[in-house]
């Protein structure tokens, strides 16, 4: 699922790959995290953020983006069995 476009339609920001090598080469991981989740395809991680900002808090909990569950289920399409590991303080949903 593509990012929707402007600040109307609540929409996304998109980033393109000599971007993201630039902050990479800076390294701002947490905003590269940001672009690439929460401010993306991450849909639910995205409603999150909006309540979070609404109450006040200030604390990033960024989800799996869409694009990786289509990636999952295409890899399962082929045969392949896919299992997420995950630390044990996180939990990984898809």
């Amino acid at each position: 699922q593509q990012p929707l476009g402007g600040k109307a339609q609540f929409g996304g920001q998109r980033l393109g790959e000599m971007e993201v090598w630039a902050l990479e080469a800076y390294g701002a991981a947490y905003l590269l995290q940001e672009f690439l989740t929460v401010k993306s395809d991450d849909v639910s991680g995205r409603v999150k953020m909006y309540e979070k900002i609404v109450k006040g808090d200030n604390f990033l909990e960024a989800g799996l983006p869409e694009s990786f569950n289509v990636l999952v289920k295409e890899l399962m399409s082929l045969g392949l069995d896919v299992d997420l590991l995950q630390d044990e303080k996180k939990k990984l949903k898809r």
